[in-house]
């Protein structure tokens, strides 16, 4: 049977980002999404919050987007998958930790929370070398496509054919 590991979160970083290099020289940023979840008690009718905070590890090019974009407080849509690593502290203890690996990144709100306004901008990956020896990483970051050009001015409309199929699109359906 097929499963299943994927998190979307959005939320606002807690501090400035981490960015640091592996050996290999690929870019390694973390950061940490807080999500808020608000509620009213049934027994009392007060308001209930409860922020839950995330750990995210972006690599290669979108660990160089989200080094340079993304600031403490700003919100931050994020695709990726869970990952628990195992360690040995200093004390010889093994210690766990459960991360999520970013996959994709929008960076939301508007010019005035800094780096790219109007929805912000999208990095998006696929796998990769994560610098941690995992076959099954996330790829190289994509930045999103820089904006489209100005559409061209319109032009003179085509001699008619005897075809029949002068007023039909260009665009085929399929």
């Amino acid at each position: 049977m097929a499963s299943v590991n994927k998190v979307i979160l959005i939320g606002n970083l807690g501090r400035d980002p981490e960015v640091r290099y592996t050996p290999n020289g690929s870019a390694v940023c973390n950061v940490s999404i807080a999500t808020t979840r608000n509620w009213k008690a049934k027994d009392s009718g007060e308001r209930q919050e409860e922020t839950e905070w995330h750990r995210v590890v972006f690599f290669d090019r979108m660990a160089e987007i989200a080094g340079e974009y993304l600031k403490k407080g700003r919100p931050v849509y994020v695709e990726g998958r869970l990952r628990t690593r195992k360690w040995t502290d200093k004390d010889g203890i093994e210690k766990y930790t459960t991360e999520i690996y970013a996959e994709q990144m929008q960076l939301l709100g508007g010019r005035e929370e800094g780096g790219m306004g109007g929805g912000g901008g999208r990095a998006s990956s696929g796998p990769a070398d994560d610098g941690y020896g995992d076959d099954s990483a996330p790829a190289p970051r994509r930045a999103a496509p820089p904006p489209r050009a100005p559409a061209p001015a319109p032009r003179a409309p085509a001699p008619k054919s005897s075809t029949g199929f002068d007023d039909m699109d260009d665009d085929i359906p399929f």
